[in-house]
């Protein structure tokens, strides 16, 4: 296991580790020096999670949870998120959601899990964020997750107003990820021949609008044969439990003239090895390809965001761009065709005013009118 993904853990439960057993089975132990507790094989479930405060008030106490006291105080946020982990809501999201979710609701549960929700006020909630004040896109993920679990707690009836829906989200300058343009596009193309996974990978997303998680997986049992050509078809591995809708897109030539020799027995961003792809490994990937082509701004996600700007560019309407990438709300594609508009339209309007006739004689004419008019306007005062 790398350094990188044993910190990961670390951050999300302090004091557990991974091991393999004697059978080669992945167990999970909490140890803080000589005081060790086993945590079971399913990291972050509900079982793990009752161990693991199991062994932390034990560790804390000199005490087993449950011998004299309850391993649990009822209705704190130890309790809240125990529950909120068994509600539909949760269970219905994608493992890869969950997994990200967890990351960002465990680091407080481990450090609030003993104080009682009703006790959390909007003050307190304001005092958490503000500790990621540095990293405002991090504090803003928090308030969001804060504000799910707290309005679980509405439905629970411990509390009567949501705390982190009264705080107001922290300002991000920019626009999020770096959307690339076209320039970019054709430097990273003069670093990456035709041929190579690099230019493979920046093709597939920037024609589909595919996410990591989604681009890794596609290959050819994603390529249907229509009356019109063959499509692309799957469905977002976010939206997959709720049964999302399916993405089918007619395959541009370009993007054909890549993928169409690829081999049929493994994904199209395959390893050397053959082997499918993670998300993360594709984005470390990425962040290693940007980089030998000297675009330290551009990442992955920019691609699905310069496919949504080639489209709005194109003409395409919000509802058009969302049959491409899979968006499930206008609220994000309205951000590249209102874009683009705006752009037409001020060349639209400088145009217009471009073709109008005796431009100067119009502006001196109003001139001597307004002053015309104004000295008549005082004269019959």
């Amino acid at each position: 296991m790398g350094r990188s993904v044993e910190m990961k853990y670390k951050r999300q439960f302090p004091g557990a580790s991974p091991y393999k057993d004697r059978h080669g089975v992945r167990r999970w132990r909490y140890r803080k020096g000589a005081f060790s507790r086993e945590l079971g094989t399913d990291y972050g479930s509900e079982e793990f999670l009752r161990r693991y405060e199991a062994a932390q008030t034990e560790h804390r106490t000199g005490r087993k949870a449950g011998a004299g006291a309850s391993q649990t105080v009822p209705e704190s946020i130890n309790d809240l998120v125990a529950s909120y982990y068994r509600t539909p809501e949760w269970r219905g999201l994608a493992e890869l959601t969950t997994k990200t979710y967890r990351g960002i609701i465990e680091p407080f549960r481990v450090e609030h899990g003993t104080k009682l929700v009703a006790r959390i006020e909007r003050k307190h909630v304001m005092a958490i964020l503000g500790k990621k004040a540095d990293t405002p896109a991090a504090a803003n993920n928090l308030r969001k997750r804060l504000g799910q679990l707290f309005d679980h707690a509405i439905a629970l009836d411990w509390i009567k107003s949501n705390p982190a829906r009264l705080t107001k989200a922290y300002k991000i300058a920019g626009d999020g990820f770096h959307t690339w343009n076209e320039v970019e596009i054709g430097q990273y193309f003069q670093h990456h021949a035709q041929g190579t996974v690099p230019h493979t990978a920046v093709t597939l997303m920037l024609y589909t609008g595919a996410a990591r998680v989604d681009a890794v997986a596609l290959g050819w049992a994603n390529i249907k044969e229509t009356a019109e050509g063959p499509r692309l078809q799957y469905r977002r591995q976010k939206t997959q439990k709720s049964n999302g809708i399916l993405v089918s897109i007619p395959i541009h030539p370009d993007l054909w003239a890549v993928i169409g020799d690829l081999p049929k027995d493994r994904p199209f961003l395959a390893t050397a090895y053959g082997k499918g792809r993670s998300a993360a490994g594709l984005g470390n990937k990425m962040r290693e390809w940007c980089d030998i082509a000297q675009l330290p701004e551009c990442s992955a996600h920019g691609l699905r965001k310069a496919c949504a700007r080639r489209l709005a560019e194109a003409g395409a309407t919000a509802h058009e761009i969302m049959s491409i990438t899979g968006h499930k709300t206008l609220a994000e594609v309205q951000r590249y065709t209102e874009a683009a508009l705006r752009e037409g339209l001020a060349d639209s309007a400088m145009e217009k005013l471009l073709s109008r006739p005796n431009r100067e004689q119009t502006v001196v004419n109003l001139q001597a009118r307004f002053a015309t008019n104004s000295t008549n306007h005082l004269k019959g005062e």
